[in-house]
């Protein structure tokens, strides 16, 4: 077994891990006549032989073992595993270089407080970490976020240490920069404001989506790593494939150089959409033009006997939005209020804030003609998958359906190889867009899994848990 022979499982418990790998497909009959496939996928192990279950606190493949025997996790392949050796060994190498990488956050006050006499205050400080940070990026759904929540979990409590989606990272960074106004270069105050509060930094889902990210990055992380800060990012792609075509690339490929430089740059080349590998829930996804009704009794089931009126959500920065039909946690949206409208991550956090159930009435197709709108709804997916909040809506097609009509330009070439141009007006209404065509799988994986019966048992406990601070 691959584990046993682990060298961070110490060495008493080698060898003597047995394990057994049992695969099953059931299909059930719902109502209606539709089938579906329910996946489980579990490894057995034998309690009485698992002595490293006796282990806490010893990282993040000792963990996943754990959780597998416990039942918590289905059996993952050959690359997350791999994934988590990487992982692994990050975290000892954290643990054996805690000081030198400044990561307690109580020891470095306390040195920060003896020394701010002692150096010059001419003298810049700069001290880059002696421990390379982590890249991740593969496929959706291969388990990229949970391999690194595994191991975020695993870390010290009194480390300076920070796990943030990318979108709330930027609206952090952005949150900042006022108050810096008229300084020659505020991104390198924010950094020292940053690496002050974190030097381990986990960002979920990390992307490139316009030129103003991409220079604003640049500049930012330049200053991050001179302060020691440690990067474990996700990502759907690989460093070289950020920013894409994108204006004035050549100006952000000294970041990327930077990225590969102060990061180990790790694949996860499974071919496996876990997401996809869970039992559909009935009652959340409302298929077909007419189901604005059955959504709107959902939402009235969902309040129960509150009563829904209009509610003001405080989003960023001091602004305000309107809900129009908010209750007992619940916001009733039409598709035009939450995505025809120049709204950004930063509104969709602000909603999720104030509440944990989104009723999202009317998805269209998307096309040409709403590009705009699509790039905004998948925002608002990742920000509802971020948020770990509940979505119940109506769309005209399944998620896959929904994006059809949304094609790289390689595959507009060869759907159209008469074309002279991929993206003739002639072809209609088909949107050739690389970076939302790039998009869409992930916001179909997220939306098959918020979908699913084990994300809406998830998404109970979580409130059940949360209700006795309420």
């Amino acid at each position: 077994h691959r584990f046993s022979h682990h060298p961070n499982v110490p060495r008493q418990f080698r060898c003597i891990i047995p394990s057994v790998s049992a695969y099953t497909i059931t299909v059930n009959a719902k109502s209606g006549g539709d089938l579906y496939a329910s996946y489980i996928t579990k490894r057995a192990v034998s309690a009485g032989n698992y002595a490293a279950s006796n282990l806490k606190g010893g990282g993040p493949l000792i963990e996943y073992q754990q959780r597998i025997a416990a039942g918590k996790l289905m059996d993952g392949d050959d690359f997350q595993l791999e994934t988590l050796r990487k992982l692994q060994r990050l975290y000892d190498e954290l643990l054996n270089s805690e000081n030198a990488c400044r990561l307690d956050r109580i020891e470095t006050s306390k040195k920060a407080g003896r020394s701010s006499w002692e150096w010059p205050r001419f003298m810049q400080r700069s001290s880059v970490s002696p421990v390379k940070g982590l890249y991740l990026f593969g496929g959706v759904g291969t388990g990229k976020t949970m391999l690194m929540d595994l191991f975020y979990e695993q870390l010290p409590s009194n480390w300076r240490k920070k796990r943030i989606h990318f979108h709330g990272f930027m609206l952090n960074v952005h949150s900042r920069l006022p108050k810096h106004k008229g300084v020659s270069d505020p991104l390198e105050l924010v950094a020292k404001e940053i690496s002050e509060e974190t030097i381990l930094l986990c960002l979920d889902e990390f992307m490139i989506t316009d030129m103003a990210v991409a220079l604003i990055l640049n500049r930012l992380f330049h200053h991050l790593f001179k302060n020691g800060v440690i990067l474990v990012a996700t990502s759907n792609r690989a460093p070289d494939k950020l920013y894409d075509r994108g204006l004035h690339r050549e100006l952000f490929l000294l970041f990327v150089a930077t990225l590969k430089e102060r990061c180990i740059v790790h694949p996860i080349s499974s071919a496996v959409d876990y997401r996809k590998l869970t039992s559909t829930e009935q009652g959340v996804n409302f298929v077909g033009k007419d189901t604005g009704d059955l959504l709107k009794k959902k939402f009235q089931t969902l309040i129960g006997d509150h009563v829904a009126g209009s509610v003001e959500v405080e989003v960023v920065m001091g602004r305000k939005l309107a809900v129009r039909l908010g209750a007992n946690g619940c916001a009733y949206f039409t598709f035009e209020e939450l995505c025809d409208r120049p709204l950004s991550a930063a509104d969709y956090f602000g909603y999720f804030k104030k509440f944990h159930t989104l009723v999202l009435e009317g998805v269209p197709f998307f096309n040409l003609y709403n590009k705009m709108a699509a790039y905004r709804f998948v925002t608002l997916v990742d920000v509802i998958y971020e948020n770990k909040a509940r979505l119940v809506w109506s769309a005209e097609g399944t998620p896959q359906q929904l994006f059809e009509k949304v094609v790289t330009i390689v595959d507009a070439q060869k759907k159209f190889p008469k074309s002279s141009k991929a993206t003739d007006n002639n072809i209609p209404d088909l949107c050739v867009d690389d970076k939302l065509a790039f998009a869409k799988n992930r916001t179909v994986s997220r939306l098959t899994e918020i979908n699913s019966k084990e994300y809406l048992e998830r998404h109970t406990t979580m409130l059940a848990e949360k209700q006795p601070q309420q």
